[in-house]
């Protein structure tokens, strides 16, 4: 997420009551997560085990819960809890604004595009032209629509983010001020849900096709001319490229990529990255023709069993 207008890292450090290193100066535009930073960024860290990461990543502001050394070209906001503190400056940008129509003012609509009844539509919601919005469907706040889409029944664009920190108190939930971005001449069915990125967009690519009843994590990318059937779930950062077919009751795990024109199979669970061009099937899923060969030879062992019994 970007800031409306560029902030100083002092500004920054007296909005969320933290020390700084660095010079009161320091510009800093916007927030974001490790995967999404760019120069002018807070990131957050809150781990020993991520400092690395977080301080050599593209971000220019680390947000860290001790003093450590500042690399060069960098600042550092020093807060005893990283995560708090992001959220304290989700809600001062991007704070939640409640809704008091079912179509808010502020939404843009296109030519020619129809809303069914009893849709909700957002504070700076922006559909294309030639879409079809099918009744009580619920997009939230800045999601982003091409044209030529149709949106089925009860689906949901913009729910949060599926991100918590456990407390002794409980699970703090981290919130959510990125985007839902749908590109031209996608389809999605009914009852399917796709959440916003926490601070970064979650986004379907052109022409692709989704099946009812999907569930598509935060800040996932999904490319062009993809077909996902029913029941799949994917977590929150997956890269799936383009030209992907994903068959019914899928699962995949956060933070890998789906290679392009990979094949997966219905019922299969996908814990690590595929490679381009492949078929895949079972849970934990394997290359499918590997997987059938193995699930072939299990099938044998009790008549190898038996044949090992009879000659004792």
């Amino acid at each position: 997420m970007k800031f409306p207008k560029p902030h100083t890292l002092k500004e920054i450090a007296q909005l969320i009551e933290c020390e700084f290193v660095g010079d009161h100066d320091f510009p800093v535009l916007g927030m974001n997560e490790i995967h999404v930073v760019e120069p002018g960024d807070i990131v957050f860290v809150d781990h020993p085990k991520y400092y690395d990461k977080a301080l050599n990543s593209a971000a220019t502001i680390i947000l860290i819960n001790k003093k450590v050394d500042c690399p060069a070209g960098k600042a550092l906001l020093v807060s005893d809890d990283p995560f708090r503190d992001f959220n304290k400056l989700t809600n001062h940008f991007k704070p939640f604004k409640s809704s008091s129509s079912a179509i808010s003012e502020t939404a843009t609509i296109g030519k020619n595009t129809v809303i069914q009844p009893n849709c909700f539509i957002g504070h700076n919601v922006s559909i294309g032209d030639n879409c079809v919005i099918h009744s009580n469907v619920s997009i939230y706040d800045d999601t982003v629509i091409g044209n030529h889409v149709t949106i089925h029944a009860g689906t949901v664009l913009g729910a949060n983010a599926f991100y918590y920190k456990k407390r002794p108190e409980g699970f703090d939930r981290l919130l959510s001020c990125g985007r839902v971005v749908i590109k031209d001449h996608v389809d999605i069915g009914a009852l399917c849900t796709i959440d916003r990125g926490v601070s970064g967009d979650t986004t379907i690519g052109e022409g692709s096709k989704l099946d009812n009843q999907i569930q598509i994590g935060h800040d996932t990318v999904l490319g062009k001319k993809c077909l996902i059937a029913s029941q799949t779930g994917i977590a929150g950062c997956v890269v799936i490229e383009d030209e992907v077919t994903i068959w019914g009751q899928v699962g995949i795990k956060s933070g890998i990529v789906i290679a392009e024109k990979t094949i997966i199979y219905a019922q299969s669970g996908i814990g690590s990255s595929t490679e381009t061009g492949k078929t895949y099937f079972g849970s934990p899923a394997s290359e499918a023709r590997e997987k059938f060969k193995e699930m072939a030879f299990i099938r044998q062992i009790p008549e190898i069993i038996k044949q090992l019994k009879n000659k004792d």
